[in-house]
């Protein structure tokens, strides 16, 4: 801890009042001095901190007590604190882990981050950053259980629990969903291909205030065009050739409830129009019909095209795209969410071997690797066919690289994870370079924290060079980062 946080600790015992409880805590750490501090300064900020110096007795708190926070220290008297992160995150799956620790190296922190801690803080730590991390915890914890007692539908219970993910975009989706949830406001849900746009949709409605209703999903790009404006607001009979009964469209079927327009890119200029003045004005006249009814519905659509692009491109009305580009949820693709690929194998792990009735202890150190090294074209989608398939051929106990898909295993064998069969002909080799580039800085910023002056010192290569390359790269730091004590983040 710096000299800062001492003020903190002394103004707290000088008699200042403490806010109200924030939060619940239970520190680990085997310096007394250190443990002291952070207890101190963490009850001057309102939280009821329980202080423990080994891994036993932290355990022992756990299993008396609910906690919000558990921050442990690696290196402990009687274990290690990634088996304290194991034992919170079975035991426990709710609690946010903050790991700290005063010997820091990429490979430990890759671990914990891929154990499911919330975040990786080296020492010394300045007070200020950890009680903003510590504050985004107890948000984040608060906010899945919240989730967690959403109604169930299916197979479980739909909330953000089954939307997985602890990148800081994730975190970035999951507090977007929050804050657009409840409103009426109109949804774009942007991402690739299997990334989980209709998910994201489905948890947006409950948790809404519509989720009684209906949910109603259309694949705009799987009806022919000729027919998808009945399909969307209705017709009546003998409105076209084969039309021979009044049918009602999704609008209506969707009353009261929420509609998604999936790949809304592939709409025509004239069903653009229709949309717009649903709307604008909550109406529409079914096919062949003179009555207008009225769109009790909200309205989320999904694309995964740029559809700023296609409005540049004069193939999408521009007025439409600034009326549904309201509240813009971006789906990160798979490869830049490596740090996720272990918490979604083993979620889908678990699915699977309960459907094929099938005991599989997890994944081996290889084919985690493979799969992290992997491009993942159709992410999540993908990520999930491949862990069925695994499960469904295995003879083992374990996950082996040998039960992968052959170009998982390939790419992993090539030594970096490029899709050479996604890349565009005639590329060149900076073109082609750039994407395993991008993901090696990823991985070493995520690392550490997202301190750029730690990331470069990872990379060997100094830290204007970092600066550069993200800025070619495209790379932007996460939102609600402050500065570190190294200096810049």
């Amino acid at each position: 801890m710096n000299d800062d946080r001492l003020g903190a600790a002394q103004r707290a015992g000088a008699g200042e009042r403490p806010a109200p409880i924030a939060g619940r805590i239970l520190l680990l750490d085997d310096d007394r001095i250190v443990l002291g501090s952070i207890t101190a300064l963490l009850q001057f900020r309102g939280y009821d901190v329980v202080p423990t110096s080994s891994a036993a007795a932290a355990l022992r708190e756990l299993g008396r007590s609910d906690f919000d926070v558990v921050i442990a220290d690696l290196r402990l008297p009687d274990g290690d604190g990634m088996d304290v992160l194991r034992t919170v995150r079975e035991r426990r799956p709710g609690v946010p882990v903050i790991v700290v620790t005063g010997y820091g190296t990429v490979e430990s922190a890759v671990r914990a981050m891929k154990l499911g801690a919330f975040d990786y803080l080296p020492k010394p730590i300045r007070s200020e950053h950890l009680c903003e991390v510590v504050k985004q915890a107890v948000e984040q914890g608060a906010r899945e259980r919240n989730a967690s007692r959403l109604p169930h539908r299916g197979d479980g219970p739909l909330s953000l629990h089954n939307v997985i993910g602890e990148t800081y975009q994730m975190r970035r989706v999951f507090e977007l969903i929050e804050a657009v949830a409840d409103s009426t406001a109109t949804v774009l849900i942007h991402g690739e291909t299997g990334t989980g746009k209709s998910l994201i949709a489905r948890v947006v409605h409950q948790l809404s205030q519509r989720r009684d209703g209906p949910f109603v999903e259309v694949s705009c790009g799987a009806i022919p065009e000729t027919l998808l404006a009945s399909e969307l607001f209705g017709h009546v009979r003998g409105a076209f050739t084969g039309a021979v009964r009044d049918k009602e469209g999704k609008f209506k079927a969707a009353e009261g409830g929420t509609i998604l327009l999936d790949e809304i890119s592939c709409a025509s200029p004239a069903l653009q129009m229709k949309l717009l003045r649903v709307l604008q004005e909550r109406q529409f006249e079914p096919l062949g019909s003179n009555r207008t009814l009225t769109a009790d519905v909200r309205v989320v659509l999904a694309t995964n095209v740029p559809l700023q692009k296609e409005v540049e491109a004069g193939r999408f009305r521009a007025d439409l795209y600034y009326r549904i580009n309201v509240v813009n949820l971006e789906l990160p693709p798979l490869r830049e969410r490596l740090s996720d690929i272990p918490l979604l194998a083993e979620h889908f792990l678990r699915k699977y071997t309960e459907r094929c009735r099938k005991r599989i202890s997890g994944f081996s150190p290889e084919a985690l690797e493979c799969m992290q090294r992997y491009q993942w074209p159709g992410n999540v989608r993908e990520l999930e066919n491949c862990v069925e398939r695994a499960v469904v051929l295995t003879r083992n106990s374990q996950i082996l690289k040998s039960d992968l898909p052959p170009q998982v295993v390939l790419a992993a064998e090539r030594g970096v994870g490029l899709n050479l069969s996604g890349s565009r002909p005639g590329s060149t080799l900076k073109e082609a370079l750039a994407e395993p580039e991008r993901r090696i800085l990823l991985e070493a910023l995520e690392a550490h924290n997202w301190n750029r002056s730690r990331a470069a010192e990872a990379l060997h290569i100094n830290r204007t060079t970092l600066y550069k390359k993200m800025k070619r790269l495209g790379i932007s730091l996460p939102p609600q980062r402050g500065p570190t004590t190294a200096g810049l983040p």
